[in-house]
């Protein structure tokens, strides 16, 4: 009998991504708190690294080059998605349109009794396995496989591309970011300002109401002409 041994294989996921993923795709994740209520915050989604796809896409399709690999994710901080992760061990991921929905997500504490939004086009219920850990400028980190176990899409439309939805997004990086020591204070406000001038000129209606948010949220207009002041 040979002492060679077949290498382990991957485990494979039960189900496919409902949409394709390529480089990082902007997700809004639900997990399940001690409360038995649904905590909603934002998670960049990395595509699974598809053996020969240059740009790292991944089609969800059966049988695709890296349908079965794990998408992953990061953790920054002692979040509730993190705790939550460690105690469920996965949450619902979904793929939104409407950004103000990304904005709540991303910025609040925004809890629901169901997990997924009204405002979702796609999900993916997950498990979430961690892989790995650090600490970057003084913020914690983990790192996370994610396989689906269930999916499905809610309603499909033709793609568009809006400006104004891409810079809210951004905005909220940047604005979470306002606090965090190993950030540039001048830098992000500067960031802020030209988003916000990219969502007046370029977003509808939602896209507005999303950024008037950030405002509310963070008051960094207040904070950008108060260091302006300063300057004279």
């Amino acid at each position: 009998m040979s002492d060679e041994r077949e290498p382990e294989s991957e485990p494979e996921s039960a189900t496919d991504w409902p949409v394709e993923l390529r480089g990082v795709t902007e997700t809004v994740v639900a997990t399940l708190g001690p409360n038995d209520r649904w905590n909603f915050a934002a998670l960049g989604v990395h595509a699974p690294a598809a053996g020969g796809d240059d740009d790292g896409a991944s089609s969800g399709s059966s049988g695709s080059s890296g349908s079965h690999l794990p998408a992953t994710a990061t953790t920054w901080g002692n979040t509730r998605t993190r705790r939550n992760f460690h105690r469920q061990g996965g949450g619902v991921v979904q793929f939104v349109s409407d950004p103000r929905a990304f904005v709540e997500a991303a910025m609040t504490i925004y809890e629901r009794d169901s997990p997924v939004l009204d405002s979702a086009d796609a999900w993916a219920e997950v498990e979430a396995t961690p892989v790995d850990s650090g600490e970057d400028g003084g913020t914690e980190w983990e790192s996370w496989e994610l396989r689906p176990v269930d999916a499905a899409v809610e309603r499909t439309r033709p793609f568009t591309i809006n400006r104004g939805f891409g810079a809210v997004i951004d905005a909220t990086v940047a604005a979470s970011r306002l606090d965090v020591p190993a950030f540039d204070t001048d830098d992000l406000l500067a960031r802020l300002d030209y988003f916000a001038e990219t969502v007046e000129k370029c977003g509808g209606k939602r896209e507005r109401e999303a950024f008037a948010r950030i405002d509310e949220l963070t008051g960094w207009r207040e904070r950008a002409a108060a260091r302006r002041n300063e300057s004279f």
